[in-house]
């Protein structure tokens, strides 16, 4: 592809498929993986593929499609992740693994293969949280995984160095995802008491920052909060 080529896992719904269509907007063709129902929304350059990252097979066939489609790849954001509200004494082996799978494991293996084929100048994105900075309970595994995605973020700033290829976090707070806006209107409430602004992101508040770690090429290693002033306390 002479194009631009970019990866958004998790890119089909919530804000990965806002960053996704952002990406397009900019000229990019965009491969996403994602799990569940069908995506049946047609979108021009863009391509959904059925990926479950909990499974290792299914990441490296991933990845093994998109180099057959394309010899270089200019933006990678590892968008995907897994939350299971339990208390950390319920978790089960297999929740654990399966929520650092998705979002740690298929996201470094995802580095690392597409390494080869990144050129010079491209953009490494990630999605963290909130819930990786800050204590919440019933979520202490999925905090642990984001604190592991800010982690990978900042140590492969390293590897890029010197081509000018940039890694960057956007640390969202609580956004207006389907699956926050399905929580009990109590829960809601709570939720904007402790956020200076009192609401919920846009989605698109979010893709804005993604967007200025795409558009600026000095930002690099940093783990951006954009949480509307949110203070766990």
């Amino acid at each position: 592809m002479k194009q631009k080529v970019a990866v958004v896992t998790g890119g089909t719904s919530g804000m990965g498929l806002g960053v996704a269509k952002m990406l397009v907007s900019k000229g990019y063709y965009v491969f996403a993986t994602y799990v569940g129902p069908d995506f049946t929304e047609q979108i021009d350059n863009f391509e959904a593929i059925k990926t479950d990252q909990t499974k290792r097979e299914d990441v490296y066939s991933f990845i093994k499609y998109v180099k057959s489609k394309t010899s270089h790849l200019d933006c990678l954001h590892c968008n995907a992740g897994m939350s299971i509200r339990k208390s950390f004494t319920d978790y089960t082996d297999k929740d654990w693994d399966d929520m650092m799978e998705v979002a740690v494991n298929s996201h470094y293996i995802m580095c690392r293969e597409f390494f080869p084929i990144i050129p010079a100048g491209s953009r490494i994105l990630f999605t963290g949280s909130q819930m990786g900075i800050q204590p919440h309970g019933m979520v202490l595994a999925y905090g642990v995984t984001k604190s592991a995605v800010h982690a990978l973020c900042k140590n492969l700033v390293k590897e890029f160095e010197g081509t000018g290829t940039t890694v960057n976090t956007i640390v969202p707070g609580f956004v207006e995802t389907p699956w926050q806006i399905e929580k009990p209107e109590e829960i809601k409430q709570n939720i904007y008491k402790k956020t200076a602004i009192h609401r919920f992101a846009s989605i698109d508040e979010i893709v804005d920052a993604f967007r200025f770690c795409i558009d600026n090429p000095f930002v690099n290693g940093s783990l951006i909060e954009v949480n509307g002033g949110y203070n766990y306390k």
